[in-house]
Parts: C-alpha cells; structure tokens; sequence
C-alpha cells in the first residue's frame, strides 16, 4: 500500500539505500539468518526462562505474587516501551551496529540478573535487560527484511525466525527449569554471557550493515510511549491490592491514558515520528498489530500460570514444570516449520485464522483447571492444540504487519511489530494477575488452581478477541487488496 507521502519516500530511500544482502550466498544467508535467529532466541527466551524458577525466587526474596509478576514485567514494559527508539537508532547509526551494542547490553545485563541479591537489584536488571533487548529485536527483523527479498525466501526466513518466537517462549521454561533443578535459577541468565560473546563476534564478522540515515530521536514520543504503558500497568496491579476504585489504581490509569493520548497527538504533529501513524493507514496491517498484542498477551498469561500450576498443584520441581511443556514445543516446532509451503497453497489470512482459533480452543479447554486435573487430558492435550496454534498463527501475523512498508519506514513497522508484543503482553499479565487474585489470594494449593483456572480463563478471552480481529480486519482487507491486484 502507498502512502501520500512515497515519492519523498523513494527519493529518501534513492538517497540512502540500504546494504543489500549477499547475492548467490545460500551458505552466507544461511549464516545471517542463523546469528539473527540465535540472538533473538536469546530475547525471546528471557521473556519465559524465568517462569520455572519463580516459586524458587519467591521463596528465597519474599516477592508477594503480585510483587512477582514485576520480574516479568519490568522486563517486558521497558522492551516494549524502548522497541521503536531502540528501531529508530538502526536507522539512523546502522542496524548491524546497533544490534552488536544491544548484545554487549543484553549479556551485561544477564550477568547481573544472575547476581542480584535483592528484589530491587533483580527488577532493575531485567529493566536494564529490556533496554538491550529493545534495541537487538527491531534490529534483528529489520536485518531479516533487508537481507531476503519479499516473496518465497523472506517467507522462509519469517517462518524461522517467528518458530524462534514461539519455540524461545516455550523452551525457555525447560532451560530454566533444567537450571533451576540442577544448579540455580540463576545459571539460565549466566548462559546467556558466552552466548552473547559468539554472537557479537560473528555478528561484526558477517551481518552487512545498512546505511545511515540523517534525522534524530524522538526521544519525547519514546518518553511518552514508555511512560504511559508503565502508568497503565501500574494502574492495573494496584487494583489488585488497593481495589479498582482506590486512588492508587485511578490514578495511575488515567495518568496513562492522558500520556497515551499526548503521544498521539506528538507523533502526528513530528517531523520524524517515532511511530509514522501512516503505518496504520493499512487495515491489514493495523488488525496484524493489534491481533499480535491479544494473541501474544493470551500467551504471556498461559505460560507464568500454568508454570506455578504445575509446580503447586501437582508438587512437580522446575525441570518436569518445563518438560510439562513439551507437548506444545514439539508440536509448535513441526508445524512452525511446515509453514512457508503451507503459505504457498493457502492464503495467508487464512493460515493466521486457522492458527488463532486452535490457540482459542486449547484455552478454553486448558481453562477448565482444577485441583484434581489430570495431566494428560486437562493440560497436555489442550497443549498440543495450542502448540499446533501458534504454530499457525506467528509467521503470518509477523509478516501482516512488516509487508507492504515503504523503505523508509521499515525500521519503524519492525519495531511497532515487537513494540505491541511486548506491550500487549505486560498489559495483558497484569490484567490476568487481577482476574487471578480476585478468584483467590492464598498460596495454597486449592487457591493457586483457583487463580490460574481464572487467569486462563482470561487468555481464552483475550484470544476470543483476537479471532474476531482476523475475521473483521485482517482477513477482508486481504480479500480486497487481492481483487484490486486482478
């Protein structure tokens, strides 16, 4: 889709041209998508690593459960919150040099998650974690776009690289409940350190840069953007202490829906927006967008509950708490790889539509949680069904949400793209903890069933949403740029 703006557009993009990627190099592109894919993995695998090893952590800071979902979300808000600054520096100092800084962050960052010795020290590093983070994902798809051309090869490049979405997401609760059994909850974050050293060393030596671009930050849009999802959550997480009408919870929320709405009106009237509202002139794109913050904050919520199920209710230590996840790894992995040639016979929307409503039903059915829920039939089954889901669904929803940008605001669209992930998911973890706390307040193991079942339940709605955000956005919007193209 053009905007009215694409002839300043294709003189911008004349003028600063980005590297191409290596011509008649499988094995090079090969190599690029694999640094790319193993560093966002790394990201990815943050997001969840920690989920195993809270009850471990609980015990040994005295975090109170909604003081828990802190570590979780003081990771993922400044993420999110920094994702389009972070973006907006690859285009304006290089993607490849940015990403190489953010590894340098991210690794430091993990040494000293690893060390913390208090609940401030460790919610401080998984912030500062967030801020390598912010800066490497939108680096990393912005590299991914720019080094395979749009059509079969990007196709199977986004595949893999969103089968790394979901199976970091996952796998990260095996890792970290292997560590966390065997050595320390801390060991995960420590791997990360060597990890990231190999990555920066091949990064420098094979990723190609991308030009530079003139223009600056719009650090107030980024202020703002951060600020007012921050406020938001607070808002929500305060509820659960204080109730929904306390100041504590009001304020909070209408402060940020003020800071939200400010930074709306900031990036319309910017010269060089952080985030070019043009971007969601797309309805594609737009339903892509808010699809993805649904979908990904349904998902947040299944993995930091079920992982505490699991390990309160059936008495499981850290490592089976991850191989409980299993089911939905292993089927994730054989579908997410499937899904280039899937694309290449079915419509896209489609393939996403599919992909989100298995996700739904194995919600709802993994919702029905109770003390007494055997394994296999009440959480590996409705697993398998949710693995098969996403799956489907993260490939094709990526690319609705990069495809058809104009050059100069590819940065930008790969940046909101993780921008509403991340958001969604801490907007969405912090609602769930409220449904949670209000079915029960205890730590026992009747009350933790009770919060979950509640919790899931949420997911199953949120995920509701995002089924009909495909069927009214996505899907005819799709159907219309389809005919208009005959």
């Amino acid at each position: 889709m053009r905007t009215a703006s694409a002839p300043a557009a294709r003189a911008d993009h004349a003028a600063y041209p980005s590297v191409p990627a290596p011509v008649g190099a499988p094995v090079r592109t090969t190599l690029i998508l694999t640094i790319i894919c193993v560093s966002y993995f790394m990201v990815i695998l943050d997001n969840s690593i920690v989920f195993t090893g809270l009850p471990q952590i609980q015990s040994a800071m005295g975090f109170s459960g909604t003081g828990l979902s802190w570590i979780t979300n003081a990771y993922v808000l400044v993420f999110g919150g920094l994702l389009l600054l972070g973006s907006r520096a690859g285009d304006l100092f290089g993607h490849r040099r940015m990403f190489v800084c953010s590894l340098v962050v991210f690794a430091l960052a993990s040494l000293l998650v690893g060390a913390a010795q208090s609940q401030w020290w460790l919610i401080g590093a998984r912030a500062f974690q967030g801020v390598g983070a912010a800066v490497l994902a939108p680096s990393a798809l912005s590299l991914l776009t720019r080094s395979f051309a749009e059509g079969r090869a990007r196709n199977r490049a986004m595949a893999a690289y969103s089968a790394v979405a979901g199976l970091g997401a996952s796998l990260g609760l095996v890792v970290g409940g292997l560590f966390a059994d065997l050595i320390s909850w801390r060991a995960g974050f420590f791997l990360n350190v060597p990890v990231g050293l190999v990555m920066i060393l091949l990064s420098v030596r094979y990723l190609p840069e991308t030009a530079r671009r003139r223009g600056g930050f719009d650090v107030t849009g980024a202020l703002l953007a951060t600020l007012g999802s921050t406020a938001l959550v607070l808002g929500v997480v305060d509820a659960t202490d204080f109730g929904w009408g306390a100041p504590a919870t009001v304020g909070p929320l209408a402060a940020g829906l003020l800071l939200l709405a400010v930074f709306v009106v900031v990036e319309r009237r910017a010269t060089q927006p952080i985030v070019p509202l043009r971007l969601f002139a797309g309805r594609e794109r737009s339903g892509a967008y808010l699809a993805r913050m649904l979908y990904m904050g349904a998902m947040m919520g299944f993995f930091f509950f079920t992982a505490q199920y699991v390990q309160s209710v059936y008495g499981w230590t850290p490592l089976q708490a991850g191989l409980a996840f299993l089911p939905m790894t292993l089927v994730n992995f054989a579908i997410a790889v499937q899904v280039p040639r899937l694309l290449e016979r079915a419509r896209r929307p489609l393939v996403l539509l599919a992909g989100v409503v298995l996700t739904a039903a194995g919600m709802v059915w993994l919702s029905r949680l109770g003390l007494h829920t055997p394994y296999v039939t009440g959480v590996a089954l409705p697993m398998i069904l949710i693995g098969a889901g996403q799956g489907l669904a993260l490939a094709p929803m990526t690319s609705s949400g990069v495809d058809g940008v104009a050059p100069e605001d590819a940065g930008a669209a790969s940046g909101l793209v993780n921008t509403v992930h991340q958001i969604g998911s801490a907007l969405s973890l912090s609602i769930l903890t409220a449904v949670a706390a209000s079915a029960a307040t205890g730590s026992t193991a009747i009350d933790i069933a009770s919060r979950s079942g509640a919790a899931l339940t949420g997911s199953a709605v949120l995920l509701t949403l995002a089924v009909l955000t495909v069927l009214t956005l996505i899907v005819p919007a799709r159907a219309l740029r389809n005919e208009r193209s005959l």
